[in-house]
């Protein structure tokens, strides 16, 4: 081979691809092979490259996820769409653990466990204090144990109450605000227990040596809080959120997940895909409000929503606001009409409507496989419903259809322009027409899905 040194401009000229056997313009007069001369093509690179991503996600898919999600651990939003990937693959995202995880993202046989590095308020340091401690006294059994293995002054009460909080202890035990009720008798206990031996005023448990079988029984000498109540759903939810950027146990979206991809099949993470003034429908939850007041003194507001996907800025105008206010609260889970709006290249939606979640009413039409394949039948629905839908800015109603036998039925979403107005008054019209219909609301339709 021989390195380029110099280069003269020629003009267009014609050149070869490298898989030619004959001629090629990159041969030198002696026979070596000039490098870096000939067209690198990088569709070939990128199309090995998706090879090999394919290869990885159809066989390893767990260790696939799990490295993506530690490449993009920086990008909150690519995260949360990984994550939403991960439970579409049947691949299950747990809160860290003690004892289990690692620094990043660990795979664990069909789950993938966050790594300890992603709980807030614990620092690099801290976590490889514990993981040192963990690989040299092996699995933590209770809360006392780590107390007395670890060093307080690398992690502190603050970083232990940390990942009390997100879970990281359940091992331990289930009940979190024992845990955290328990957290200062233990680590007084723990830390009065090292100024003894540092003084030579060892107990005799310490005295057997730590790999007695007294030791384990040494721990539950430890003190405990009085017995209380764990905490509340929702504030270990909101605790999870806060300190791992995320809900992992559960989602406030997640009973209406199965009904959200029929009714809203366009994921907040999709936004960027979607034209500007497309129309569109949303299952969202909103995670912050901001209340704006315009020139003229007219009240709006801006609000960060999200899903399940991912999570994007939305906008409600003074005419909407005026009706919608009482339903802009933080944490509200709402089903949102509206446009995608593009501002300074970034994709926003501006709000139209809203409804609770708990208050999105259905219209059900269960139809057997021969009848949905009959043209005819199909004409008549659609005039039912197309006699239904009245205005467009009222008909907010979806209607969804049950294709399908006693053994196996598809829900299938019709389109938006086949909304309704009163859902009472087209399951009735649809009764009279021979229709088996009925109405649902959003939530019971999730539960019997």
């Amino acid at each position: 081979m021989v390195k380029i040194v110099s280069r003269t401009p020629l003009g267009s000229q014609p050149v070869f691809d490298i898989g030619l056997e004959r001629i090629h313009n990159f041969l030198l007069a002696n026979g070596l092979i000039a490098s870096n001369c000939f067209n690198k093509s990088h569709s070939t690179a990128y199309g090995y490259v998706t090879y090999q991503t394919a290869y990885l996600k159809a066989n390893y898919p767990v260790e696939y996820m799990a490295a993506l999600l530690t490449a993009n651990a920086d990008d909150q939003e690519k995260v949360q769409k990984y994550i939403a990937d991960c439970l579409s693959m049947g691949i299950t995202v747990e809160l860290p653990d003690i004892n289990r995880s690692g620094i990043d993202f660990t795979p664990q046989g069909k789950t993938i466990l966050f790594g300890l590095s992603a709980v807030r308020n614990v620092g690099q340091a801290a976590v490889e204090s514990l993981l040192a401690a963990r690989q040299e006294g092996g699995a933590f059994k209770s809360l006392a144990d780590l107390c007395e293995r670890i060093d307080v002054r690398t992690v502190n009460r603050r970083a232990l109450e940390c990942l009390i909080k997100c879970g990281a202890m359940d091992c331990f035990n289930a009940n979190r605000n024992q845990l955290l009720a328990d957290l200062k008798l233990v680590l007084d206990w723990s830390q009065a227990r090292a100024r003894e031996r540092a003084n030579g005023q060892g107990s005799l448990f310490d005295l057997l040596g730590s790999n007695s079988a007294s030791s384990d029984s040494n721990f539950d000498a430890a003190p405990k809080a009085p017995p209380v109540p764990d905490l509340p759903r929702q504030e270990k939810l909101k605790y999870e959120k806060e300190l791992l950027g995320f809900y992992i146990s559960d989602h406030p979206l997640k009973a209406v997940q199965q009904s959200a991809r029929i009714l809203a099949p366009v994921n907040l993470s999709d936004l960027n895909s979607l034209p500007e003034s497309a129309s569109i429908s949303a299952i969202a939850m909103i995670t912050s409000l901001k209340q704006v007041t315009t020139k003229k003194g007219d009240r709006m507001a801006t609000m960060q929503i999200e899903d399940l996907s991912g999570r994007c800025e939305a906008v409600v105008f003074p005419k909407a606001y005026d009706r919608l206010k009482d339903l802009l609260i933080p944490d509200a889970r709402l089903m949102i009409w509206g446009k995608v709006d593009v501002r300074e290249e970034q994709r926003q939606l501006i709000i139209d409507d809203a409804e609770p979640v708990d208050q999105v009413q259905l219209v059900m039409v269960e139809l057997d496989p021969q009848r949905a394949s009959d043209v005819a039948e199909r004409n008549r629905l659609r005039e039912i419903l197309v006699a239904n839908r009245g205005s467009d800015e009222k008909a907010k109603v979806p209607v969804v259809a049950i294709v399908g036998t006693p053994t196996y039925r598809q829900f299938v979403r019709l389109g938006p322009q086949f909304q309704v107005q009163n859902s009472n008054a087209t399951v009735s019209a649809l009764l009279k027409a021979g229709f088996q219909a009925r109405t649902s609301s959003l939530v019971a339709h999730s539960i019997a899905s």
